[in-house]
């Protein structure tokens, strides 16, 4: 565990290091936070969450990180305002990075000495909430560079890879299906317990949709046209002036989009991206289609690839039947959070290695779409 903890600890810097200082501080809206966050709360999750409490003699490295980068957990005490992380110059990211340090090599001391499995329960848990963090660093890094005037390219070996030309749809008997994580290994709480679902037959496409055939919604008036959308996204795109997926400008009657490697056309073999559930869900809808349910996905997932972007399915984010949130601040994870969000399964191409699983539930506001967000189509059979 030991090596695997430091080379987490390691690619979130790694993933930062072509930032210039400026980008460190900067949060363009409130669901962007500043790298600098990023850096500094990964690292009070290990201090508060398992030094503190498991490390004798421990000293914290300043008593004003918990309150500056604590992030949503009311167990753990008072914090700066989400709105607000991006108002913090100070700490330095000088200081940051001696903090990172500081805790991590005290949290190696703490795994060189045998811990209890609580611990390491503990540990685990923290990487891979760091590893959640460096996917939405990923996501944030590139909506700071995406709205400078200049269009900045990042060096990153994160890329997203074109889909096959045409696309199939897999048939999907009926039948009953154990849903959630029933592997040995990791899992996070939401994905648990095991449960029986009945489907009735489906099909699902073999692929993403791209972005040429999101051009031809686009240019099909999808919109404009009312009857594809649910009443909250068409109220939504209009009062947002919404006409094109994220990222997406109009350049002498050409759409160009923003990527790591700078602004460029719009490449029509690359799966369509930065789309919100309202989109994803009136483009379903315009190819007389639907969304899968996550139940339908997640039966489904052995027949085809995934894990170039995030797929949004027909499913609102709740709890599984058997769910039980862990008590203290852990147990604030995920379970509050399911209300008014979307379910999205998968992983994208800034997923960290070994951190996806068939089981995986991320979710989302269904108005969101700074994340590496696609379509996978399906559409329910004649029984």
């Amino acid at each position: 565990m030991l090596s695997f903890f430091l080379r987490v600890r390691q690619q979130t810097e790694s993933l930062c290091a072509p930032l210039a200082t400026e980008d460190y501080s900067v949060q363009p809206i409130v669901d962007v936070s500043p790298p600098k966050w990023h850096l500094a709360h990964t690292t009070w999750f290990f201090e508060q969450f398992v030094l503190v409490p498991y490390k004798p003699d421990y000293t914290c490295f300043d008593p004003d990180f918990a309150f500056l980068f604590n992030s949503y957990y009311n167990h753990a005490g008072d914090r700066v305002l989400r709105p607000n992380r991006g108002l913090m110059t100070r700490p330095t990211v000088e200081q940051v990075i001696v903090y990172r340090k500081y805790v991590t090599d005290h949290v190696a001391d703490l795994l060189r000495n045998d811990p209890k499995q609580e611990v390491l329960d503990l540990i685990e848990i923290g990487f891979h909430h760091e590893q959640q963090h460096q996917e939405l660093l990923a996501y944030d890094i590139k909506y700071i560079l995406g709205h400078q005037p200049t269009f900045p390219s990042f060096e990153t070996s994160l890329h997203l890879t074109p889909e096959k030309s045409e696309m199939s749809f897999i048939p999907i008997e009926d039948g009953i299906r154990t849903i959630g994580h029933q592997r040995t290994g990791f899992c996070f709480d939401n994905e648990l317990a095991p449960h029986r679902v009945f489907l009735e037959p489906y099909a699902i496409a073999d692929r993403l949709v791209t972005n040429a055939e999101y051009l031809d919604f686009i240019a099909d008036g999808g919109y404009q046209r009312f009857e594809l959308w649910h009443a909250d996204g068409w109220n939504h795109i209009r009062d947002q002036g919404i006409s094109a997926p994220h990222y997406w400008h109009l350049v002498d009657g050409r759409w160009h989009a923003y990527s790591y490697t700078g602004f460029t056309p719009v490449d029509p073999d690359l799966p369509v991206m930065h789309v919100s559930y309202y989109e994803a869900s009136a483009f379903a809808e315009w190819k007389g289609m639907r969304l899968p349910t996550e139940f339908e996905w997640e039966a489904a997932a052995d027949r085809f690839n995934w894990g170039k972007l995030w797929e949004w399915t027909g499913s609102a984010y709740l709890p599984y039947p058997g769910f039980s949130k862990a008590p203290g601040a852990l147990g604030e994870y995920n379970g509050k959070f399911m209300v008014n969000q979307h379910v999205l399964r998968g992983a994208s191409f800034a997923t960290p290695k070994g951190h996806s699983r068939p089981t995986y539930r991320n979710f989302f506001h269904p108005h969101l779409r700074w994340m590496f967000s696609g379509i996978r189509l399906a559409q329910t059979s004649a029984s």
